[in-house]
């Protein structure tokens, strides 16, 4: 057990997937006494072998836990992971937390809390971004809405998931940050495809050219860590294209409600839209440049 008394709290976390079993076992490392439960079975396997406790339902786990932080993929699975017959609300005592990192609607964030607010239970929003390598090194960027003492009462656990915390206002503005976040890197995304493609039909040293660029005003994240998937035309999973698409499909369901005009955005969601069709939804989000290559012929 860690010496820090904050760890002396019990956390549950469900969802067990590309991020969240990452960020489950950084919790486990830290000392925390940890419940883990997952939708599907066996996921739960190597966080066991390292100390975390199985749930056989969100409702038990719920029982065990002062803290659940929930890592699920959309507003329905939350939905359902806490309103179910064997949901975390039938689980929830008062006076207890739950942490979203799901990328959900913040319309949806605001009426899940307002619901468990008359169990007393209260809820911060806190999605993330950094991809599975940010997850897998516990360096997450971490978008946080809700009361200023339940975001301070969050604080260590989010502080093991993640390297930069913000608290960037009130329950809900999570994830309307979540969400200017996914519509930035299309933007980005498509920059760095656009112009790897440009290189790559020039016959450039394509390697050269990303280092050169690397440190000046086109140096990204997203230059750095997958220009490289771009030139290899090779997709491995960091993170998915679809659910890039589903938070694309947030972002433009609230700039129409705010009357907000976002072209690139949906340029991209139209491109990913093609590609899912084509069968490349698990592909990473990189894969943009598949599209942009196939146009240029290559």
């Amino acid at each position: 057990m860690s010496e820090h008394p904050e760890t002396t709290v019990r956390v549950g976390f469900v969802g067990l997937g590309t991020m969240g079993a990452f960020m489950a076992a950084h919790l486990v490392r830290a000392g925390f006494d940890v419940t883990v439960w997952n939708r599907t079975a066996g996921r739960d396997t190597d966080l066991v072998a390292l100390g975390a406790s199985p749930a056989a339902s969100p409702a038990a786990l719920a029982a065990h836990c002062d803290i659940v932080v929930i890592c699920v993929t959309d507003s329905p699975q939350v939905h359902d992971v806490v309103f179910a017959p064997e949901g975390l609300a039938a689980g929830l005592a008062p006076g207890s937390l739950v942490i979203d990192c799901s990328s959900i609607s913040p319309l949806a964030t605001i009426d899940f809390a307002q619901r468990l607010r008359a169990q007393q239970v209260h809820w911060v929003d806190a999605p993330v971004s950094g991809g599975s390598e940010g997850a897998q090194r516990g360096t997450l960027s971490i978008m946080v809405g809700g009361d200023a003492t339940d975001v301070a009462r969050a604080q260590p656990i989010l502080s093991v998931m993640g390297s930069t915390i913000t608290h960037v206002g009130e329950l809900g503005a999570g994830q309307w940050t979540k969400a200017v976040n996914q519509v930035i890197i299309a933007g980005v995304y498509l920059g760095v495809a656009e112009g790897i493609t440009l290189g790559l039909k020039a016959g450039l040293d394509m390697d050269k050219v990303v280092a050169a660029l690397s440190g000046g005003a086109a140096g990204s994240w997203i230059l750095t860590n997958r220009s490289g998937r771009m030139i290899a035309d090779d997709y491995p999973l960091g993170f998915k294209i679809s659910l890039h698409r589903k938070d694309l499909g947030i972002a433009l369901d609230l700039a129409d409600q705010t009357d907000v005009d976002l072209p690139v955005a949906a340029l991209a969601a139209s491109l990913e839209d093609e590609l899912i069709a084509q069968g490349h939804g698990d592909d990473d989000n990189s894969a943009l440049a598949r599209s942009i290559r196939q146009r240029s012929g290559l």
